[in-house]
């Protein structure tokens, strides 16, 4: 009897998750990927002569990666090569305001206090106490369910559970439940953030998102030779599971008989046949018809205004004077709930962002001190890259108000190089 065939839609880390897993669970597995590597958007680019890390920059939770690996009979720490760093992010909100994180938390209850005192230092040990409890409360209902709904996670906790669910603050917005623990709106800025790692606004998104504070305290980690090593190892391992990888070959149909998926048409009008195909990409793709008329009643369209935000982001080269850049640096501006509103109400580029810079040579000892820096800037924008782009007038503008907030922080890029600006049409395009 035939192993049953699966094709897998997309060699990002979801798609290559998935795949090496399904090939060791004993299925046939066929990977299509539009791209000529694998990694999605994590990803590093030859721009000019230099390579850049042109997507995420962060990797949390590396336990997750060695189940994976041991389920397949493999060793990550043999394959993947990581470093923990001790200062999570620099952060910054005017040249004489700037607060470190750490990974142990007394340390960074003690940059707190010196920071904003030891009322606010005692909030951070209480909220630091409750991420902690509520990653532990939603590890396994949420986190590690497949489709976690409301009912689903109220059918954990049940009536007699009420209690803790308060205690998790479930029912209130992350900035709501940071005003519990910090009266400095600096510090609400800085761990209200976290709302931005899912792509949601603090004001808006549920206050359960303050485990992430939980999830950095156990290790934010640097992958060695670059984050780009990871996808590349779960892709050559899932090719010695047996996995088929093939590049450069993009679906435009996503075949359905008697309701259930059966295959697919590549853009040059090969089909292929499956028993079950998974799409690793956006759900709203899918639903917006990018994979045939058919599969997309499979998902509803998702509207603009209910999607997450994109991101703009600059790679530049330059040498930065005048601020201690760490890995991780974040620049805040004054006015937080202006920029949310911006992104989600307004739909259009903050007139005041919030800047984030990875220094992705800083630690490098391979990088003369005289060099120019490879640096990635990240300012968060409206996801609507399929409907208008962000017209070029407006990039300016925006990059314009970057440095002005830099240079208010202190910081100076000279002799900036812009090598790529990526927009969120540029990232629909590449990955829709």
């Amino acid at each position: 009897m035939r192993n049953k065939h699966v094709i897998v839609i997309g060699a990002g880390m979801g798609g290559l998750s998935a795949a090496l897993k399904l090939a060791v669970n004993g299925f046939d597995v066929t990977v299509l990927e539009r791209g000529q590597r694998p990694g999605g958007k994590l990803r590093e680019q030859q721009i000019g002569e230099r390579r850049f890390y042109t997507g995420p920059t962060v990797l949390t939770m590396p336990w997750v990666f060695e189940e994976l690996f041991a389920e397949a009979g493999a060793s990550f720490s043999e394959r993947v090569t990581l470093h923990r760093a001790e200062i999570l992010a620099r952060h910054a909100w005017s040249r004489d305001e700037r607060l470190d994180l750490f990974a142990d938390h007394e340390r960074s209850a003690e940059a707190i206090r010196a920071f904003a005192g030891s009322a606010e230092a005692d909030g951070f040990r209480r909220f630091a106490k409750d991420a902690k409890r509520v990653f532990n409360a939603l590890e396994g209902p949420f986190m590690l369910s497949p489709r976690p709904t409301p009912l689903s996670i109220f059918g954990r906790f049940g009536f007699s559970g009420l209690g803790e669910l308060m205690q998790i603050k479930a029912v209130f917005t992350l900035w709501q439940a940071l005003g519990s623990y910090f009266k400095d709106e600096r510090l609400r800025q800085l761990f209200g953030r976290y709302a931005t790692y899912v792509g949601s606004s603090p004001y808006q998104s549920p206050a359960t998102l303050m485990l992430i504070a939980d999830v950095e305290s156990r290790g934010v980690c640097a992958v060695e030779g670059g984050i780009h090593q990871l996808p590349e190892a779960v892709a050559e391992l899932a090719e010695e599971k047996g996995v088929t990888l093939r590049y450069d070959t993009e679906v435009s149909e996503v075949l359905v008989e008697g309701g259930r998926a059966s295959g697919v048409v590549s853009t040059s009008g090969e089909r292929i046949v499956a028993d079950a195909v998974i799409v690793n990409a956006d759900a709203a793709a899918m639903g917006a018809g990018l994979f045939g008329a058919t599969v997309s009643r499979a998902i509803p369209r998702v509207p603009v205004a209910k999607r997450s935000h994109g991101v703009v982001t600059w790679n530049l080269l330059a040498k930065p004077t005048g601020f201690p850049m760490q890995y991780h640096n974040v620049f805040f501006p004054r006015d937080y709930a202006a920029e949310f509103h911006a992104v989600f109400k307004d739909l259009r580029l903050p007139s005041e962002p919030t800047v984030y810079i990875c220094a992705q040579d800083r630690g490098n000892p391979n990088v003369a001190p005289d060099e120019l820096e490879r640096l990635l800037i990240v300012v968060n924008a409206p996801a609507r890259g399929d409907v208008q782009d962000i017209a070029e007038a407006e990039i300016q503008l925006c990059e314009k108000q970057v440095m002005t907030l830099l240079a208010h922080c202190g910081l100076t890029l000279e002799q900036p190089q812009t090598i790529a600006v990526t927009t969120p049409a540029h990232f629909e395009r590449a990955y829709p």
